[in-house]
C-alpha cells in the first residue's frame, strides 16, 4: 500500500488541516504513517511566525528525504506561501502549495509521479476571498476536536507576517460548520474548539451571520457537550457578546484573551487596535458573567523600542489583571514586517531577563489560581490514560487535573472533587462514575 505522512509545524490551524490533508490521501487508498517512518509521500505543513519557524521546516524537508530518497516531497503551508522560491532551492523538494489548494495536493501528487517535474503551485493569497472547504471526517485517538471555522487576518500587526501568508478574512460557510459539527458528535467527540487564524473576526465577510450566533448554532448540537474558543481580542468582549454567551451552558469559561504587552505606548508600536483599558474592561466583563473563569494570554517581551519602564507597565498590567497562565514569547524579528527594520532592537540577554521575569509571574498565577479550586467539584473531561490507572482532564476553565481510577474513564466527563494540586496540575478524585 502507499503511505503518506502528513505533518504539520506551528500553528493548531495547521494541525487541523494537516489532518484534513491526510484524510485526502486516505480516501484514495494511501496509508497515514509517522513523519519519523519512510514514507512514499511527505506532506509538510510549514510555519512562518518567526525565522525559527522557516529553520524547522528546512530542517524537516532535509530530514524526510534522506529517510526515503525517492519519496515525493509537498512543502505547503506558510513558509511556502511567503517564499516559495527560497523552497523550491532545497534539494529534494517536488510539489511546493501555498495556504491555498490543498484540497488538490493528492491530484498533485499523482501527477507527479506521470511528469516526474517539480511544480511550484504557489498562488496570489491576497486577492483570495472564498473559505477553501478541507474538513475532517474523523480524527483519531482524540476527544477535544479542532474545528476551523475561518481563515485569514486583516489586522496587519507590525510584528506579523500572517496577513500576508493567509491572505485576507474568510468565514467558513455556517452550514459547512454544522455538518462537521455534527460528524464529530456523530464520532463521539463531546468537546470541539472553534478555532482560525482571527476568530474574532468571523462573519464579517459573509454579511449574515456573526460569532455569536455560529456558536448559538453549534450549541444545538445535542452530542457536542463543550465548546471552546480559541484566541480572541478584547474587542469582540462586548457586555452582549458575553452575555449571549453566558446563556449557553455548554460554552466554557475559559479564555485565550490576546494581550501582546500591558504598556500601550507598545501597544501602539505593535499597531494592535485596542489599549490596556479596553482590555481591562473586557477582562472585567467576563468575570461578571462568568466567576470562574480563566483568562490566558500571549505577551512578547523586548519588541523594538520596549524600555524598562515599558516592560515594567507591562508586567504590572499583567499582575493587575490576574491570568491563570501567560504564554511568554521574546520577540523575534521577522523579514517583511515592518517591527523587523525598527530602530532600537532589544538584546537577547535583555529579552531573556525579561522572559525569565515574566515566566516566574505565570508560574505564581497558575499556583493562585488553582488554588482556589482545592476542595471544590469540578467536571471534568478525561482525554487520555497518561499511567496505569493514571488519568488526565481538564475542567471547563481548563485546569489540568490527574485523576487514579480503576476503571476506563477516556472520553467521559466526570465531576470531580479537586483535593491538591502539585506545580500546575490539579489532583482530583471522580465522585460520581
Amino acid at each position: 500500500m502507499k503511505t503518506v505522512a502528513s505533518h504539520a509545524l506551528g500553528c493548531k490551524v495547521n494541525q487541523y488541516e494537516s489532518e484534513a490533508i491526510a484524510e485526502l490521501f486516505q480516501q484514495k487508498g494511501y496509508h497515514i504513517v509517522n513523519i519519523e517512518q519512510p514514507a512514499d509521500v511527505y506532506i509538510i505543513n510549514t510555519c512562518t511566525v518567526t525565522n525559527f519557524g522557516d529553520k524547522k521546516s528546512r530542517q524537516l524537508i532535509r530530514k524526510v528525504k534522506r529517510q526515503n530518497s525517492d519519496s515525493i516531497v509537498v512543502v505547503a503551508g506558510c513558509y511556502a506561501q511567503t517564499a516559495p522560491e527560497e523552497i523550491m532551492a532545497i534539494e529534494g523538494v517536488n510539489i511546493i502549495v501555498g495556504t491555498k489548494n490543498r484540497s488538490q495536493i493528492v491530484e498533485l501528487v499523482e501527477n507527479y509521479k506521470k511528469e516526474k517535474q517539480p511544480q511550484n503551485c504557489v498562488s496570489e493569497i491576497m486577492k483570495e476571498k472564498e473559505f477553501e472547504p478541507l474538513s475532517i471526517q474523523k480524527l483519531e485517538n482524540r476527544t477535544r476536536a479542532y474545528l476551523k471555522i475561518q481563515d485569514g487576518c486583516s489586522q496587519f500587526c507590525s510584528y506579523c507576517i500572517i496577513p500576508y501568508a493567509r491572505g485576507a478574512i474568510r468565514s467558513r460557510k455556517p452550514q459547512d460548520v454544522m455538518l462537521e459539527v455534527n460528524r464529530l458528535a456523530q464520532n463521539g467527540f463531546q468537546e470541539v474548539i472553534l478555532t482560525g487564524i482571527h476568530v474574532a473576526s468571523y462573519g464579517k465577510d459573509l454579511k449574515d451571520v456573526t460569532l455569536i450566533e455560529m456558536i448559538e448554532n453549534v450549541h444545538t448540537v445535542e452530542d457536542i457537550k463543550r465548546i471552546r474558543l480559541s484566541s480572541i481580542e478584547p474587542n469582540v468582549v462586548t457586555n452582549e457578546f458575553v452575555e449571549r454567551l453566558s446563556k449557553l451552558n455548554k460554552v466554557c469559561d475559559h479564555f485565550h484573551l490576546s494581550l501582546q504587552s500591558g504598556c500601550d505606548k507598545t501597544l501602539q508600536a505593535m499597531n494592535r487596535k485596542y489599549t490596556t483599558e479596553k482590555y481591562r474592561q473586557a477582562v472585567k466583563i467576563l468575570r461578571s458573567y462568568m466567576p470562574f473563569v480563566a483568562i490566558t494570554t500571549d505577551i512578547i517581551v523586548g519588541f523594538p523600542g520596549e524600555t524598562e519602564q515599558d516592560f515594567l507597565e507591562s508586567y504590572e498590567f499583567a499582575k493587575e489583571i490576574g491570568f491563570s497562565k501567560i504564554h511568554v514569547f521574546p520577540y523575534s524579528p521577522k523579514k517583511g514586517t515592518p517591527a523587523a527594520v525598527m530602530p532600537n532592537q532589544i538584546s537577547n540577554n535583555v529579552k531573556g531577563e525579561r522572559s525569565q521575569k515574566l515566566i516566574s509571574l505565570s508560574e505564581e498565577m497558575a499556583e493562585l489560581f488553582l488554588c482556589q479550586f482545592v476542595g471544590k467539584d469540578m467536571s471534568v473531561l478525561y482525554e487520555k490514560q497518561i499511567e496505569q490507572n493514571i488519568y488526565e482532564g481538564h475542567t471547563t476553565n481548563y485546569m489540568k487535573v490527574h485523576t487514579v481510577c480503576d476503571q476506563n474513564i477516556t472520553n467521559k466527563i466526570l465531576k470531580t472533587t479537586i483535593k491538591n494540586k502539585h506545580g500546575e496540575i490539579a489532583k482530583g478524585i471522580v465522585t460520581k462514575l
